[in-house]
């Protein structure tokens, strides 16, 4: 099982950091190494899949195992739902800062394809993982630990929230990722997921960002006299449409 989990991690990780080195050669000669973009872009991704791997089962100098000991001392009785509404608050982040005012690198049409996309090939990537690797979750209720389904959608969701801001300031990205890391922590006090499970979803989570990002054409515009913004007001919440004619 561990031997598996360790080839399709590595397999899936140095095809794709392949693909887009040698998407631009002859860019990538003029750059130093750490400056190429499967470096930058997959650098995160790979130590955090890459150490969760390390870590799984009884593995590593500080395994799965020893942690779901550590939390089942610690916190015996713990139980929250709160993460099933924690990994949407970068989202909310994003609303508050557009609505005041803060520019973000896309429109708003832009950030919806963004997250649409980030989404779409977090999923393609997560729920084939869980049914290879059949891992069982600490509470023993089924098969589809690895990797952390939660966990994931929180990083997809901050790691936007970084890309759209990281030229503002880069407090914003961390105030996201921060969230999102207790989402991941969430999930193993409430006896759901490994730590493998969860710094996985995360490395996955960034890396669908990084390739929804590196893949987006950003043709999409909206007519000049046309804008789109979220609207939250005390009587009602949803998507501000105007028109100048």
């Amino acid at each position: 099982m561990d031997f598996r989990l360790y080839l399709i991690v590595f397999l899936f990780l140095f095809n794709i950091s392949r693909l887009y080195a040698q998407s631009d050669t002859t860019v990538l000669k003029k750059k130093k190494w750490y400056q190429k973009n499967s470096v930058k872009y997959f650098a995160a991704p790979a130590i955090l899949v890459g150490y969760g791997v390390s870590v799984s089962g009884n593995h590593g100098l500080y395994s799965s195992i020893d942690a779901k000991n550590d939390i089942h001392h610690l916190f015996p009785n713990f139980s929250t739902d709160a993460d099933d509404y924690l990994k949407y608050v970068p989202y909310g982040q994003y609303i508050l800062l557009k609505l005041l005012g803060t520019p973000s690198q896309h429109d708003f049409l832009n950030v919806a394809l963004l997250i649409i996309k980030s989404n779409i090939i977090a999923s393609a990537l997560v729920f084939p993982l869980k049914n290879i690797v059949g891992r069982e979750r600490p509470d023993k209720s089924d098969f589809m630990s690895f990797p952390s389904g939660h966990t994931t959608d929180a990083f997809v969701a901050a790691a936007i929230l970084h890309q759209e801001f990281k030229d503002k300031s880069p407090w914003i990205g961390v105030s996201g990722y921060a969230v999102a890391a207790s989402v991941g922590v969430c999930r193993m006090l409430n006896n759901k997921h490994w730590q493998s499970d969860v710094l996985a979803g995360a490395g996955i989570g960034i890396l669908s960002v990084h390739l929804a990002y590196l893949t987006h054409l950003n043709r999409f515009h909206l007519p000049k006299k046309l804008t789109i913004s979220p609207m939250v007001s005390f009587h009602a919440k949803g998507i501000g449409i105007n028109y100048r004619f």
